[in-house]
């Protein structure tokens, strides 16, 4: 992740100095003196923010973060994104949009790392400040976004690699044949999911290797390509299959979950974020192969929260999931738009992930983040 660190006057918004704000070329017939005056209330800003979409309640706890924010600072916002994190086109055209409004600056969840650039080369060219969260921006031109806030979604990954495989490692051990391990992932675009799904691979073969196991992983070519050394998958011992479907939907993920949990060699199961932990749990409606029982069942782990996703980790049909803050995120993503346009450094800000279990769902630090 690159570090973007205001440690200069910031390009438009702050060359134009506290007078003419953080939106560039704003279109704003306001006297300097007006704008002075509300700035200093925090009460001028307005922020246009575009999230990945309304259709989990992942992104309704994220806006209960900007909504708070919004009090607190004295700022106001607009929030928009597509009907699902797959109508891409849809997003980007929102983006402009938001751009077009000259706001003060924009928080943007991209669904897709690569589409969103051309957007962002001109957000730079207006002086519109951006600051990414949710998901990063890797390829972003130099300039144009100012920090991001996101999960350590490799390391979130991992947790649920080291949580499913303690409990499978027994099985492994005494297999007599290759075993197979399941991963629905909603996309190959977004850098969140792209990350935390090879944070799960890449820690599940450092787990089995270390065990004397050879792994190989097989399904969707994106996911693969990015496997270094990837085994043999006709000798190896382990079999990872990844599974993408071709829009994000819970349907269409409990399709491709269906598909590997009928595989009489699946012993697990990871759904990487809310739509696709709850296709796991769709496909199992007709299936019921998930449980607790090593043994005897298919074991599962989901990511992020919602009530489905909660009631199956409270009955042990998944084994736990890894939950993120979006609220937090949401309302990081605000108060570093407002910092910006105060002229101070911002820099880039991860949010922890938090494994949850029936255990522990009700701990103080786990609680808040399991939005319904």
């Amino acid at each position: 992740m690159k570090k973007r660190v205001l440690a200069v006057l910031l390009g438009g918004c702050m060359v134009a100095g506290l007078l003419a704000g953080c939106g560039g070329d704003k279109a704003d017939t306001t006297s300097a003196d007006a704008k002075s005056d509300s700035k200093d209330s925090g009460k001028g800003y307005h922020f246009e923010v575009v999230v990945k979409s309304f259709q989990s309640s992942y992104w309704q706890a994220a806006v209960q973060g900007i909504e708070q924010a919004e009090e607190e600072l004295g700022v106001t916002t607009n929030t928009t994104g597509p009907n699902a994190e797959s109508d891409i086109a849809d997003q980007v055209n929102m983006l402009n949009n938001a751009i077009n409004q000259n706001p003060d600056g924009i928080a943007l969840a991209a669904c897709d790392q690569n589409s969103v650039l051309d957007s962002l080369q001109t957000a730079l060219d207006k002086g519109i400040p951006v600051v990414c969260f949710d998901s990063g921006v890797p390829d972003a031109p130099e300039g144009s976004v100012y920090a991001t806030v996101v999960t350590d979604n490799g390391a979130a990954g991992a947790i649920a690699a080291d949580k499913i495989y303690e409990t499978v490692k027994d099985k492994i051990a005494k297999a007599d044949g290759q075993v197979r391990v399941g991963e629905v992932n909603q996309d190959a675009t977004s850098a969140n999911i792209t990350e935390r799904g090879m944070g799960f691979i890449n820690r599940f073969i450092e787990l089995a290797e270390a065990d004397g196991k050879t792994c190989a992983v097989v399904g969707n070519d994106y996911y693969v390509n990015l496997v270094e050394n990837n085994g043999d998958s006709k000798k190896a011992d382990i079999i990872l299959e990844v599974a993408v479907p071709a829009q994000t939907t819970v349907e269409l993920c409990a399709t491709e979950a269906s598909n590997i949990m009928n595989k009489d060699d699946t012993i697990a199961m990871f759904g990487s974020n809310q739509v696709s932990a709850e296709g796991v749990l769709t496909a199992n409606q007709n299936l019921n192969k998930l449980g607790s029982d090593a043994e005897k069942n298919i074991i599962a782990a989901g990511f992020d929260a919602g009530s489905t996703i909660k009631a199956a980790v409270k009955d042990g049909t998944f084994i736990g999931a890894v939950t993120q803050s979006p609220l937090m995120q949401g309302k990081i993503s605000i108060e570093t738009l407002y910092d910006i346009c105060e002229g101070k450094e911002v820099k880039d800000q991860t949010t922890d992930g938090y494994w949850y279990d029936a255990t522990n769902m009700e701990d103080a630090d786990i609680s808040p983040n399991l939005y319904d």
